[in-house]
């Protein structure tokens, strides 16, 4: 894997590289020397070198130093607000809660399954073949199947996904705005869910889960798009139902509506 560290739009791993965007570029935070730290052990773990690419010379002294000794840097504690990314209206990541978005197809069978799989799990296929579908755009390695991804809880990429596998393409303006349909969020306490005994930390996402997580001792709330209430009140388990929030989508767009979502699941806690 490859480690590019610069002035980018947002955090991504694609196509073997990372492209870590930094919220003050050229200072590097602790927080953001912790999610490098991260990825190169994940890596490590799964067999991958990392090799780094940074013109800055003090931000690049100080990520040899990283790949170098990872676990020095692994007590950072986590920002209220992570500013890599600010694409939405909240102008960055709140890191109360993280949240995996499904179609309503997917959440019909999550529900009815009472938890949340891996992508190996949910299809029931091997992680190599799933690596070779043209869906992995990204050329994601073998193991990321294996795990249930999480984003941080205002996040809108879980729903822009959703959007992409519905359409088959990437979604263009309108797709994200006057035809833009929600789908089904699941969400859990970040704090909570680290302490998962199958939690990993791979510096990219903020957590995700080896092969499943059990809904009922886990998830916190679960957001339905109000329009796909009746439909899926016949897939919703007894000891699930105080979990169900029923949101009506009046948004006019994508951001608007991670937004009214995320603001529902803060007041509606406890």
């Amino acid at each position: 894997m490859e480690i590019r560290i610069g002035e980018f739009e947002f955090s991504e791993v694609w196509d073997g590289v990372l492209y870590k965007k930094l919220k003050d570029y050229p200072f590097i935070s602790q927080w953001e020397l912790k999610s490098i730290a991260q990825f190169v052990l994940y890596e490590k773990q799964h067999g991958r070198e990392c090799t780094l690419i940074c013109e800055h010379n003090g931000i690049r002294k100080k990520a040899e130093d990283v790949m170098l000794h990872p676990e020095k840097y692994l007590s950072a504690e986590t920002p209220a607000l992570i500013q890599e990314c600010t694409a939405c209206l909240h102008h960055g990541c709140l890191t109360k809660w993280v949240c995996h978005t499904a179609s309503p197809e997917n959440a019909k069978k999550i529900l009815d399954s009472g938890k949340l799989l891996s992508a190996v799990g949910a299809r029931n296929l091997p992680a190599e073949q799933l690596m070779l579908e043209a869906r992995n755009a990204a050329h994601d390695p073998a193991d990321y199947f294996h795990y249930v991804m999480l984003s941080w809880g205002n996040c809108q990429a879980g729903d822009r996904l959703v959007m992409e596998r519905k359409l088959g393409r990437f979604p263009e303006e309108k797709d994200l705005s006057e035809r833009f349909t929600p789908g089904v969020r699941f969400y859990f306490n970040f704090d909570r869910l680290t302490r998962h005994p199958n939690a990993v930390f791979d510096g990219m996402l903020p957590v995700k889960i080896r092969d499943e997580i059990v809904l009922e001792d886990w998830v916190e709330l679960i957001v339905i798009p109000k329009e796909m209430q009746d439909e899926m009140l016949m897939h919703i388990p007894k000891n699930l139902l105080s979990k169900i929030v029923f949101v009506e989508n009046d948004c006019p767009d994508i951001w608007s509506w991670s937004k009214k979502v995320y603001e529902i699941v803060e007041t509606t806690e406890g």
